[in-house]
């Protein structure tokens, strides 16, 4: 089966995960409504167990943009109260729901708040204590065979205190978004442009060839099958084909074309109607990335606290799931916030870009998302932020007012475990879908998709047979949600022989031109993606 949840792969994970959410003092985002309008009250809720005991807790805020931990003239402070003692089976434990209430304010306002209770014993703790990401981290690398990083230590500082905050603000996801037909091109596997041929066929964790000339010379194909909205790879400089470890976010990969191949992708997409969306990588750059390297190598580097160094990680400072070439930047950093900020809007300014698909969104956080998008829409209204978090829908309701989306990984494990693997009943996929679509609010979007990068393609688990491809792309045009098509679903491509256990290359294969494409089952994409036009014009 699939291992897409990787903090949720197993029972024991899962049970993991629902008592690490519920020890100490957690809050996790968590308000309601969790997006809220200009003069809405808002709900600030918490919970706590039993041990360490709290014996009371307050909420200290500011509304003025300065930094709650450490403002004071314009700090304000609400206690919280327990409206709520239930008893947690899971966890074996009595779990006390806390709530402050906010009153409304005006559009435009950031709230920034920490949370800090005091316990039965006279200690201080903030929330969230421990952390939960940390925890869940370590644990996953053990379950997959990796050596964890050590969890990160409790705040020493007031500015290791975790902060939270929240934008008053009505922005609406971008109305294209809901009739997009998105195409995931995966540019170094997708075509070599200009009458090349591809550098190489036989090595997928090496460079293949494709570039974004390659793209720009099939743009009237992607036309024809009927998409309107192109998702790219990473295009930025990187030592890697796949080119989530960035090095310079402000110059277009020469081995893809460089800038004059992005610029050239974008006015050619525009001519038909489509939209390009970057993948934006924020949580983490590459080791070789100069201000990384300048930070690692100078203690009193002005860029060292943009990156979390300690002797605790296995290389020395915190990185994306303890990979060495991808250290994690510490956008809580302020400095550090509005530099990638800035990059953000760098590529609207310089390439009008239509939107961002957010690798790892939520490592970067829903508070670098809170600052990031009002800024991105007061440049480019319609331009779209969508996040790839993998979690559960309760998680991914929590950014409801810091992204306009969220790729749907509950339900592509519900396609596929409905259409590829067999082992849901339609009755079961139905009920699923009815309760799903009801759990979010509307303005939230949730694009679908059947396969992606970093998974085994839909071909592989339903043995290649294409009649469950079939039905699985017209139910995924059926439904509301956004679709996104991997590159080469259109012709049913194989990923090479192996599972995940192999890598993650074996997804990313060559996609096929000319006599090599299965032209039946283009044929019956190109009618899905029509009829699913017509019913939404209808």
């Amino acid at each position: 089966m699939d291992i897409m949840f990787g903090q949720y792969h197993s029972d024991e994970l899962k049970l993991l995960h629902h008592r690490a959410d519920r020890i100490g003092l957690q809050h996790q985002h968590r308000i309601s409504p969790a997006d809220p309008s200009p003069g809405e009250p808002v709900q600030v809720l918490l919970r706590s167990s039993s041990e360490p005991a709290i014996a009371d807790a307050e909420l200290l805020f500011t509304s003025d943009g300065s930094d709650p931990r450490t403002a004071t003239a314009s700090v304000q402070r609400l206690p919280f109260q327990c409206v709520q003692r239930r008893w947690d089976s899971l966890l074996w434990d009595y779990v006390c729901e806390w709530v402050a209430q906010l009153p409304g304010y005006g559009d435009g306002t950031m709230l920034r708040y920490c949370i800090r209770a005091q316990t039965r014993a006279g200690t201080t703790l903030y929330a969230d204590s421990p952390n939960v990401e940390d925890i869940m981290n370590k644990a996953t690398m053990r379950a997959f065979g990796n050596k964890p990083e050590q969890e990160k230590q409790l705040p020493g500082t007031p500015r290791d205190i975790p902060q939270f905050a929240y934008h008053v603000d009505r922005l609406p996801p971008p109305a294209w978004l809901a009739d997009a037909v998105i195409y995931h091109v995966f540019l170094d596997r997708f075509h070599p442009g200009h009458g090349r041929d591809w550098l190489q066929t036989s090595d997928l964790a090496g460079f293949c060839g494709g570039t974004l000339w390659g793209l720009r010379d099939k743009l009237d194909y992607l036309a024809e099958l009927g998409v309107n909205c192109l998702w790219l790879s990473p295009t930025w400089m990187s030592p890697t084909y796949h080119g989530y470890d960035i090095v310079d976010y402000r110059r277009v990969e020469p081995r893809l074309g460089g800038e004059a191949a992005l610029h050239a992708v974008v006015e050619g997409a525009q001519k038909r109607g489509i939209r390009i969306l970057l993948d934006m990588v924020c949580n983490h750059v590459s080791n070789r990335h100069p201000l990384f390297r300048a930070a690692q190598a100078d203690e009193r580097s002005p860029y060292r606290d943009w990156f979390d160094f300690s002797p605790a990680f296995r290389h020395g400072y915190r990185s994306f799931f303890g990979v060495e070439t991808m250290p994690k930047v510490k956008l809580e950093t302020p400095a550090a916030r509005e530099w990638m900020i800035d990059n953000i809007l760098h590529q609207v300014r310089e390439y009008g870009v239509d939107g961002f698909r957010l690798d790892v969104a939520a490592g970067a956080g829903a508070n670098f998302w809170t600052h990031c998008r009002p800024k991105l829409r007061a440049l480019a209204p319609d331009c779209p932020l969508i996040g790839e978090i993998i979690d559960t829908p309760s998680v991914l309701r929590s950014y409801e007012g810091r992204l306009d989306g969220c790729l749907d990984f509950a339900l592509n494990e519900a396609l596929r475990q409905s259409y590829g693997w067999g082992a849901w009943s339609a009755q079961r996929f139905e009920a699923f879908l009815a309760s799903h679509q009801s759990a979010f609010d509307q303005n939230f979007v949730l694009p679908s998709f059947l396969d992606n990068h970093d998974m085994d393609r839909f071909t592989y688990i339903a043995g290649g047979d294409r009649e469950k491809l079939k039905r699985a792309l017209a139910r995924q045009m059926e439904l509301p949600n956004p679709p996104i098509l991997s590159y080469g679903v259109e012709q049913g491509l194989q990923q090479v022989q192996g599972t995940r256990e192999r890598g993650l290359d074996v997804s990313r294969p060559l996609m096929v031109w000319g006599d090599q494409q299965d032209r039946e089952l283009l044929d019956f994409t190109c009618e899905q993606i029509h009829l699913r036009k017509q019913r939404r014009s209808a």
